[in-house]
Formats: C-alpha cells, structure tokens, sequence
C-alpha cells in the first residue's frame, strides 16, 4: 500500500488479506509571518482544525471527532488534541494534529466515515505555511504508508478556501475502501462542512 491518491481514486485497505486496524488523519502547519510597520517579522498563530465524522449507511450523523470532542464513545476514534497556534519556529515535520481510527472497533452501524479539515479562524489556506492533511497508515508516532496526501499551501485548489474534504472511509463487503476526494468547499465552519459533506460526498 504504498501509495498516495489522486483525486477521485479509491483503494482497498487491506494488507496481507486482511483488513487495516489502524489509520491516522495527520495535519501540518505553521505560523504565518507578518510583516510589522518598522520592518520587523513576528509570528499569527494559526488554528487548523482535523476532524472526523461518521455517518449510517442512510447519511445519518452518528459521531464528530473533533476539538470539542476528542474521542468517540466506544473509543475507536481519537483526537490528538486541538492545536491554536502551528509551529512557530519553522516546520519540524511532524503533525500538529492526529486522529486515530481503529477500523475493527467501529460500531457496525457505521458505514461511511468522512475526514475533513477547517481553518478555525478563517485564514485562507494558501497563506499558512507548509499546510498538509494526510491519511497514512500506521500509528500516531509511526507512519508506515501514505494513503492520500494533500499539500493544501501550494495546491492553488484551496486558494481562497478555509475548508476541506480529504476524503470518505466506507465499508466494502467485509472490509473498507477510501475514496480521495481533496476538494475545498464553500463552507466557514465545521458544521456547514459536515452538511456539504452529506449533501455531496456519501
């Protein structure tokens, strides 16, 4: 499984004929540099916000994984915790934020799970620094394989844009696929996203 997505594209999540137990949702980041009036260089924080949600096979909301909430109720999905501010002294390649998904502890209902990413203050994402969101394989403090990668700063897709749909985990027989979406979306906040979500992505 060692590969990235391209938009639209769609792989099975198995290893070795079975399925993944363990995938991570990861963001990176970095403080905006502003210029002052006298010529000097200080730092805006910045606040991207990762979050997951799953849905029934009818696109009923069941769950949302996010700053307000860090876990699921059952455990299978965690949040690393809400990061305000991005790194402030340069990218030092890790992710600020990570949520979890253990796939074989997700409740039966849950059919389709969708990853998304908002940019809590409304900082355009072509202004923040080395912003990336990716699915990989592997453990909040080891990846494995990449599954899907976007490089939201340079990617002149999210100029103008403050949110995102990385992609959607759905069940597929007795195992789950994903689907690469990386699209920005009108939306401002997470609760719009999570509408256009339903309305566009299930």
């Amino acid at each position: 499984m060692a590969i990235s997505l391209e938009k639209g594209q769609r792989v099975s999540l198995e290893k070795n004929g079975s399925g993944l137990n363990e995938v991570c949702v990861g963001v990176n980041w970095g403080a905006i540099d502003k210029k002052g009036f006298f010529g000097g260089i200080s730092k805006v924080a910045v606040d991207l916000d990762a979050s997951v949600a799953t849905f029934t096979a009818d696109k009923k909301l069941v769950n949302v994984v996010y700053f307000g909430q860090l876990k699921t109720p059952c455990g299978s999905i965690q949040h690393s915790g809400d990061d305000l501010t991005g790194d402030m002294d340069g990218d030092d390649g890790l992710d600020n934020e990570i949520i979890t998904i253990k796939m074989n502890g997700l409740p039966q209902n849950i059919e389709k799970i969708s990853v998304v990413l908002n940019s809590f203050q409304g900082q355009d994402f072509a202004t923040i620094p080395f912003a990336s969101v990716r699915l990989y394989e592997g453990t909040p403090t080891r990846v494995d394989n990449v599954i899907a990668n976007y490089n939201i700063a340079n990617d002149s897709t999210f100029k103008g844009s403050v949110s995102m749909v990385l992609g959607i985990l759905y069940r597929h027989n007795s195992g789950w696929k994903f689907r690469a979406v990386g699209e920005s979306t009108l939306d401002r906040k997470l609760e719009g996203t999570l509408q256009t979500v339903q309305s566009s992505f299930l």
